[in-house]
């Protein structure tokens, strides 16, 4: 079993949430808002500052959007935190968080797939056969290229699925329409 799905889905038990807002709150993170990027700019960005974590979130996005970037953000401060963490003495680096292609948004994909939706709720959307792969993500309130991100970790843990979409870790990154 992957590890990042164990770690999602003890999330899910440990908080007994799938809301990305609540998981924030849980795990003691300062979330914000911010008004000062374009709404098709950074979607958000998560850091440690002096121990303390802040997911901060692209205030021009819509209600959708911003759960599923507050969820994005909320994985790396689970996964990544020794990459993200800054001291006062540091300048912001890159640690390749904005490589959309990169290891590290993979794996914060990777979780909020597996974080926001059920396998089970996947079986049950899939089992609809009259809907297809988009109208099964819509159904699970989640974009296509997370979707994907759903069924290849049901994949890789012996699911008979199949996803029509690669993986598309940039999904998040800045564009005119998030999906």
């Amino acid at each position: 079993m992957g590890l990042i799905f164990l770690e999602a889905e003890r999330a899910v038990r440990r908080f007994n949430t799938r809301n990305p807002y609540e998981l924030l709150d849980a795990i003691g993170a300062n979330v914000r808002f911010c008004y000062e990027y374009e709404p098709d700019g950074l979607k958000g960005f998560s850091t440690i500052l002096n121990r303390v974590m802040f997911a901060v979130i692209n205030g021009h996005l819509n209600e959708h959007d911003m759960r599923i970037v507050a969820g994005h953000e909320a994985a790396h401060l689970i996964l990544h935190k020794t990459e993200i963490m800054l001291s006062p003495a540091q300048t912001l680096k890159d640690f390749n968080l904005y490589d959309n292609s990169g290891r590290l948004e993979y794996q914060a994909n990777s979780f909020l797939a597996d974080f926001l939706v059920s396998d089970k709720d996947v079986l049950e959307a899939l089992s609809n056969e009259d809907n297809g792969y988009f109208a099964n993500a819509g159904e699970l309130n989640i974009p296509p290229p997370l979707l994907a991100f759903k069924l290849h970790s049901m994949m890789r843990r012996n699911y008979k699925v199949r996803t029509p979409m690669d993986l598309q870790s940039g999904f998040l990154g800045a564009s005119k329409n998030m999906w």
